[in-house]
């Protein structure tokens, strides 16, 4: 048994007692000895390295190299206020937007325009088509040789190489870009550096130009929406205030006007009744007091009454006179009595006219007051109304200047960005052009070739003469050392017959095949004619491009523990067994297969799963399997051909029934022939049957396959028990974590 806890060493033959190697190699004065014995010969050596060096120098083909300076300054010109893109201050995003100028040189845009302007793609240096010698002759007989492709091909073959001939580098902690292009002709690079440099400016302005045209655009078609809103805006400010009555100056509205003035007015008829009252109170405490009503100021005043008294007046002197003249009784007398009664009355009774004109004047102030009042409290009633609807007004009046502004906002914009579409803000420039290169870059000057070929000469020579001086002291020592076994006296003498102990079993290694390794596809969406690919047949399969996963290397050690065990030239036969679903120890047999593979073995894989057959049906239901070319290899009486696939395993499905005699004829049949370098057998399924015993005495190793749903341990030794004596053979076990069970998986130190 197996103890998993308990390391196990690798048993070692014995090896008998070794003869004595004598070390052989030459010191450094030896060394010396010899280089000096052979310096006409190192010399020689040397010197046709140095012509043969000269000789290659002279027939490669010259390449010059031409360099244009650009000055690249991220500051670029402010010649308005507002540009499209902010300026950058930082000295970290200045460097940054350098190297990005830098690598806009060598961008297909770029590229493209300098192609079109100096037609590379009709250069034979960079794709285009060339006058070869069969042209030429073709010509003769008046045959035309069109190169095939479009002129689209051509330009892209010329761009890329184009890309191969510019190196494009920037000098630190400056804004200096180095355009630097080779060519087979010198004229030809210069003028091509020079085109570059162009071409950027170019593209540089243009890309402006474009930010700005685009800029223009996207403002201008927002432009009608704007003024859309803010006519809708102010249509309902307007509608709003001819509902409401919001009529007024742009400061204040009518009804506050009017409200002011009533005011006004109403104050003004307050203090004309009580102006009115006064009058007619004085006049009327004149009257009751049996004074002169007409003392009044406004009675004063009056010039009808100013005459009446003056005539009034001057009847009574005219009476004061008569009487003093006149008797009693004389008629002249009473008549001039009478008259001055009657001026008398008549002027009472203009003052009382004068003060029923007061008592009229105090009605009408009051009436005026009144009126006022009430129109006033009409004004202050509509005043309170429109103030309740003024909230909504100015919410409509924001609403209009919000737009308006944002309106105004985006024409300034979109006429500002209209204006810099012809204006070239760029700071860059070409601050050094590139001239014809008198010298060329490769090949190096000749004097240097010919001291490398020298050099490396001499180094052949010295080595080789030091090989064969080693190699011909080593070869006599082996003759003295091994003398031969037909000498009676050379051989040792037998030691005594013992019986052989059986050989210590190899700890079996361990690998582990995740979700990670693998990949999962869908075999009827991924399917393609052609030869069977077992990556696409819809199990789970390794990921490409992954050569140094652990369970690769796993795999690789157990292939070497396996060839430790088979004979000599024979392909390795491993037989894959193991507890569960033998749909899981199929998958986990086909991943066997193709990590092997994967590393350039030959693989053969049979099914000797005669109870499920799951490699057998999958490759029967995939439309693509078909028999191999040579079908030598056959189960049974059924000729169960094997199935080529693309991923270099041939697959030898089984044909139902029990047929472990011709499986392992099949198996005896690969290892004679010289195809296979490895032979997998899916199976026999555990427990293992009689006839799966007999396979299992016919293989090299066993590969266990333990699911990590199940208790490993447990699995392990039920293996290790149903084996019996062929656990010897067991040299790998591999865990299954494909599709782990819901439940947790029992592992105890042993596993660890």
């Amino acid at each position: 048994m197996l103890a998993y806890d308990q390391p196990i060493t690798r048993s070692k033959p014995d090896a008998g007692p070794k003869p004595a190697r004598r070390t052989a190699g030459l010191n450094v004065s030896q060394l010396a000895q010899l280089l000096w014995r052979r310096k006409t010969a190192i010399v020689l050596a040397g010197m046709i390295g140095a012509c043969s060096a000269v000789a290659i120098g002279k027939g490669l083909t010259p390449k010059y190299l031409a360099t244009a300076q650009l000055y690249v300054d991220p500051r670029e010109l402010q010649l308005v206020d507002r540009e499209l893109t902010p300026r950058s201050q930082d000295i970290s995003g200045l460097a940054m937007v350098v190297e990005s100028q830098a690598r806009l040189i060598t961008s297909n845009s770029v590229l493209m325009q300098v192609i079109q302007d100096t037609h590379l793609d009709k250069d034979p240096e960079f794709g285009g088509s060339s006058n070869s010698l069969m042209a030429n002759l073709l010509g003769l007989f008046g045959l035309e040789v069109r190169p095939a492709g479009s002129p689209i091909l051509g330009q892209t073959a010329a761009l890329d190489a184009l890309n191969r001939h510019i190196n494009v580098k920037k000098t630190d902690r400056t804004f200096i870009v180095d355009i630097d292009v080779w060519s087979y002709d010198p004229a030809k690079a210069a003028m091509l550096a020079n085109a570059i440099s162009n071409a950027y400016l170019a593209e540089a302005k243009n890309s402006q130009s474009i930010a700005a045209r685009r800029a223009t655009s996207d403002l201008s078609g927002r432009l009608k929406e704007l003024q859309e809103r803010l006519r809708t805006a102010e249509n309902a400010l307007a509608v709003y205030k001819a509902q409401n009555n919001f009529v007024g100056t742009q400061d204040t509205l009518i009804t506050d006007q009017q409200l002011i003035a009533s005011n006004q007015r109403l104050a003004a008829a307050r203090a004309a009744t009580l102006d009115a009252q006064a009058k007619y109170d004085q006049i009327e405490i004149s009257r009751r007091a049996s004074g002169d009503a007409g003392a009044i100021p406004e009675a004063l005043q009056s010039p009808t009454l100013g005459n009446l008294r003056a005539q009034y007046a001057e009847a009574r002197r005219r009476l004061a006179e008569m009487t003093a003249e006149l008797g009693p009784l004389h008629p002249s007398l009473r008549q001039m009595e009478k008259q001055v009664e009657d001026l008398h009355r008549t002027v009472s009774e203009e003052i009382d006219r004068f003060a029923q004109a007061t008592k009229n004047d105090l009605a009408r102030a009051r009436d005026y007051e009144t009126s006022l009042t009430r129109a006033l409290e009409a004004q202050k009633r509509q005043s309170v109304q429109l103030s309740q609807a003024s909230v909504r007004l100015r919410e409509l009046e924001r609403d209009v200047e919000a737009s308006r502004d944002v309106y105004q906002s985006f024409l300034k914009r979109s006429r500002e960005t209209e204006e810099q579409e012809s204006l070239n803000t760029s700071n860059a420039r070409i601050i050094g052009e590139a001239t014809v290169p008198q010298r060329r870059s490769f090949p190096p000057a000749m004097s240097l070739i010919a001291a490398i070929g020298l050099v490396l000469g001499a180094l052949a020579a010295a080595s080789w003469f030091t090989a064969v001086e080693l190699f011909s002291e080593i070869a006599p020592g082996q003759t003295t050392r091994n003398p031969p076994e037909s000498t009676p006296s050379a051989q040792p003498p037998k030691p005594p017959e013992s019986k052989p102990s059986p050989p210590v079993a190899e700890k079996p290694g361990i690998a582990r095949l995740q979700e990670s390794d693998v990949m999962r596809t869908l075999g009827g969406l991924l399917a393609t004619g052609g030869i069977l690919d077992l990556t696409r047949l819809g199990w789970p399969t390794l990921r490409a491009a992954f050569p140094l996963t652990t369970f690769l290397n796993a795999m690789r050690e157990m292939r070497e523990a396996l060839s430790r065990r088979s004979a000599a030239n024979v392909a390795p036969v491993l037989a894959i067994i193991g507890q569960g679903a033998g749909h899981d120890r199929s998958i986990v047999t086909l991943n066997v297969a193709l990590a092997a593979a994967r590393d350039g073995t030959r693989v053969l894989v049979i099914d000797a799963d005669q109870e499920n057959r799951a490699l057998s049906n999958k490759l029967t239901a995939s439309p693509k399997a078909e028999a191999k070319r040579l079908g030598w290899l056959s189960i049974g009486s059924q000729a169960a051909r094997a199935i080529k696939t693309r991923n270099g395993i041939t697959v030898l499905p089984s044909i139902g029934s029990a047929a472990a005699d011709a499986i392992r004829k099949a198996i005896a049949q690969a290892r004679a022939s010289a195809d296979y370098d490895l032979v997998i057998v899916d199976g026999p399924a555990w427990p293992l049957s009689a006839e799966g015993r007999k396979l299992i005495g016919v293989v090299d190793g066993l590969a266990a396959i333990l699911p990590a749903s199940l208790d490993i341990n447990g699995c392990m030794d039920d293996i290790i028990a149903g084996l019996g004596g062929a656990e010897r053979k067991l040299i790998g076990v591999i865990i299954n974590e494909l599709h782990s069970a819901p439940a947790q998986s029992v592992r105890s130190q042993q596993y660890a």
